[in-house]
């Protein structure tokens, strides 16, 4: 829900023409770049743990990917494609810019919404070392980090007076299969609108 929430006023500031949001060409390079290139993971961890004092928080996971660049950059193609009847009339009703893009555009984009949250969920899900770094305390592990130090380190099982180990094809099927549930639960229902959001979203030629 932050990423969706960040990500979608990302996008609607940079829809906007550069006569309405002065400076745009600015954002639109840091964007880019931001994209583009990465700070590295020592400056990422120092800001998170040192700097905004995130470290083990549930914060520490969900802020440093709040803002997905990519998915920005699709959503904002999507909503320069609207059509600008909608924003004018809203304009007239005296709506802001806050009412219009909750109000009138969030409502006509389900499409780039599901391409959006489809991404964030997946990346979200698939992340394991961010868990890793910024938790010192299992406890706060996130699923995936959970599930990698349990193959990192198998288990034994007690059956009658033998102890033997769990094999690790054992321990990566289990963990495969969970892994895949969620996914083939989320996918299929928003497969409709990912295509449509995907291709209404791209940047023409």
């Amino acid at each position: 829900m932050v990423a969706l929430l960040l990500t979608t006023m990302l996008a609607y500031a940079l829809s906007r023409s550069s006569d309405i949001f002065r400076g745009r060409s600015v954002y639109m390079w840091i964007v880019i770049i931001a994209m583009l290139f990465s700070g590295g993971l020592v400056p990422s961890y120092m800001i998170v743990a040192n700097g905004l004092r995130l470290k083990n928080t549930i914060w520490a996971l969900v802020l440093p990917g709040g803002v997905q660049i990519f998915s920005a950059i699709i959503m904002m193609n999507f909503f320069r494609q609207l059509p600008k009847e909608l924003e004018e009339a809203a304009y007239v009703d005296g709506s802001n810019h806050f009412s219009t893009l909750f109000s009138i555009i969030l409502p006509v984009s389900l499409p780039i919404i599901a391409t959006v949250v489809l991404f964030a969920f997946v990346g979200h899900w698939n992340s394991w070392f961010d868990g890793l770094i910024y938790n010192t305390q299992p406890e706060g592990y996130p699923l995936q980090t959970y599930l990698q130090q349990f193959m990192a380190t198998p288990p034994t099982i007690n059956i009658g007076s033998m102890y033997r180990e769990i094999s690790n094809n054992s321990l990566a099927s289990a963990n495969i299969f969970i892994i895949m549930v969620p996914i083939l639960i989320v996918y299929p229902a928003l497969q409709k609108y990912f295509i449509k959001g995907m291709v209404l979203g791209s940047v023409k030629g």
